[in-house]
């Protein structure tokens, strides 16, 4: 990557970050400054933005459950959206190019399909970003957005079959029996240990996914997600997820840079992608109703329709086809790079205050709530507890047993990984699936008889919002958490926090006075020999 791209793109998002707006919005701006400025792309530019693209849907499928995707308020929320958006805006443009508006003037009915088509999909790179800075991947809103994605890119492939006219070839076939090649993979995986090699061992399955697919005649990417699916249930997928997180946001920076270097927009183009984007407001509506349709709690619905609420970069996919097919003009695909844009905006502006905005509107909000609630929304209780651990990782369990040990059936656990919690449950915890930034969880849970909240939790944003929610619903316990710095620490106790645990500190001092005790009889000997 040259230096001039890292220069405009670390010194726009920071200065985006400073005013307290995500860094993204400055890569893209970076971008379109890069390009204002005559600064031509390389084909490196576009290698990192692909490779960025391809990690993270690698670890989208490490952290995807099949069984999501055959949910009905995933297939059947997806398919129904993208036909009502479709017609919907296809019927808006053709009432433009009957009105001889600009840029509408050559839309006929093909066109008006297809420039629906394209704006119906909500970008994966934008929203997945977006949930993992808010730790929100595994909660029931974010699994969700993510089975709506895949099923989105699954339509996705078949489209470009459909356009393209290439057929898979007869080898693609073949790709069904990778399900056996599991224990191989496995396999793999172990022997890369947890050091240098388990990183490149990522890429390797990431970048064979890739280029299998593609040797099949099958869209990449879908390669990489079905690899990183079929290392899921591997108990270092987690680890491996981790490993990559740094090498995929460093190379999806040159995706957000790459749009900027579409085209220079027009401000008459401008103001057509302003307009276009303004559909967002529907495209949220849609989903909205959709998902409540479909029996899924109002905050589950509303979270999740929020994040999808943008246009997809597959959208300058489908332009780009369409203009190489003569369906659409060249300005066509200047304008929906800049709506692109745009809607990444308005959901990295809007979706970190979604939490708030909810709370003080829930009571509308609830109204479109179905009373018949999903299995997966029905909530546990736990009527001898009183001590409650959240987030149930590696920390959260450790504390949980040590308590466990200590005072036995009167402590459980929460944790938002549905699939986490369930097999924690298997294994005899008391453990139950829920959101502890939920406020309708913490109206629906009885905390009468909790003393004690540990909040096991990597982010201290998740920590500060439930503190939040539970001074909210009356709880008057005490309140624990651990933090990884200093600053954070206080953070945490300015927010109500009771105790903050410092991590690394806590974790030496425990390991000193445990280590110490293999000796403590020398200690003793010493002291009475004195």
């Amino acid at each position: 990557m040259d230096f001039i791209w890292v220069l405009f793109a670390f010194l726009c998002g920071l200065s985006l970050k400073v005013i307290g707006m995500p860094p993204l919005i400055g890569f893209l701006l970076a971008g379109f400054l890069l390009h204002f400025l005559g600064v031509e792309p390389s084909d490196s530019l576009d290698t990192l933005a692909d490779l960025g693209i391809t990690l993270m849907l690698f670890t989208i499928g490490l952290k995807l459950h099949i069984g999501d995707l055959l949910r009905r308020e995933v297939w059947a929320s997806t398919l129904n959206h993208m036909l009502l958006w479709t017609l919907l805006f296809g019927s808006f443009a053709l009432m433009m190019a009957a009105a001889t508006a600009s840029y509408y003037s050559s839309v006929d009915l093909t066109t008006a399909a297809l420039l629906g088509f394209a704006l119906s999909f909500s970008s994966t790179v934008c929203i997945v970003k977006l949930l993992e800075e808010s730790g929100e991947m595994k909660t029931r809103h974010g699994q969700l957005a993510i089975g709506v994605l895949v099923m989105q890119d699954i339509v996705a492939v078949l489209f470009l079959v459909a356009a393209t006219g290439k057929l898979p070839s007869i080898w693609a076939l073949l790709l069904f029996a990778l399900v056996f090649a599991r224990p191989l993979l496995y396999k793999l995986l172990d022997k890369a240990g947890h050091g240098e090699l388990l990183p490149l061992t990522g890429f390797f399955f990431a970048l064979g996914g890739y280029e299998l697919f593609q040797l099949a005649g099958v869209k990449g990417d879908l390669g990489a997600l079905v690899f990183g699916i079929l290392l899921a249930q591997h108990s270092k997928a987690s680890e491996l997820t981790k490993s990559l997180l740094s090498f995929k946001d460093l190379f999806l920076i040159g995706f957000f840079l790459s749009i900027g270097f579409t085209a220079l927009p027009t401000w008459s183009m401008l103001g057509t992608a302003t307009l276009i984007s303004l559909f967002i407001c529907i495209k949220f509506l849609l989903f909205f109703g959709l998902f409540s349709r479909l029996r899924l709690r109002s905050r589950t619905a509303y979270l999740a329709s929020l994040a999808l609420s943008n246009f997809s970069e597959f959208g300058l996919i489908v332009a780009a086809l369409s203009v190489e097919s003569g369906w659409l003009s060249r300005e066509w695909l200047v304008i929906l790079a800049l709506a692109v844009s745009l809607s990444f905006i308005f959901t990295s502006v809007l979706y970190p205050r979604a939490h708030d905005f909810y709370m003080r509107h829930k009571d509308h909000f609830k109204r479109y709530e179905s009373s018949n609630r999903l299995k997966a929304d029905i909530i546990e209780q736990f009527p001898q507890a009183e001590v409650l651990v959240i987030g149930m990782g590696r920390v959260g369990k450790g504390a949980y047993k040590a308590l466990q040990n200590m005072i036995d059936y009167r402590v459980a656990g929460l944790d938002s990984d549905r699939f986490r919690a369930a097999e924690l449950h298997q294994k005899g915890l008391s453990v139950c699936f829920g959101d502890g930034e939920d406020a309708d969880f913490w109206e629906s849970f009885d905390t009468s008889k909790i003393k004690l909240i540990l909040l096991a939790l990597p982010s201290i944003q998740d920590s500060r919002n439930i503190t939040i929610q539970l001074a909210n619903c009356g709880y008057t316990g005490q309140i624990a958490a651990i933090a990884r710095y200093e600053d954070d620490r206080q953070k945490l106790l300015d927010a109500g926090i009771d105790k903050v645990f410092n991590f690394y500190r806590e974790a030496g001092t425990g390991f000193a006075e445990d280590s110490l005790q293999m000796i403590s009889k020398d200690y003793k000997q010493q002291s009475s020999g004195l």
